[in-house]
């Protein structure tokens, strides 16, 4: 499958009061990020997102950089921070 090729990133958007859009709003943000990875085709996906104050951290996985900067400009997202993620580590890992 292609998408293990993929790499995974955090994307980091200033979004101003975020934490107080409505879920009407939340799902156009949605619809619209979804638009865009389908109009992109391959190479990148949307894992999910978290919702602070003012603040929205985003997990994706992409072929590269460029195309999540392509996806925030041709969705009309900030991407204050685009960083590749090394590993994921949770409760589990201790377990070793």
């Amino acid at each position: 499958m292609e998408s293990t090729a993929l790499k995974t990133y955090l994307i980091e958007r200033d979004i101003p009061n975020a934490g107080q859009l409505s879920q009407e709003q939340l799902a156009g943000i949605a619809q619209k990020s979804n638009a865009v990875v389908a109009e992109m085709g391959k190479g990148l996906e949307w894992v999910h997102s978290y919702v602070t104050e003012n603040k929205v951290y985003c997990v994706y996985k992409a072929e590269n950089e460029e195309a999540l900067k392509e996806h925030a400009e041709k969705g009309g997202f900030p991407a204050n921070s685009i960083t590749e993620l090394a590993t994921i580590i949770n409760p589990a890992t201790a377990k070793n």
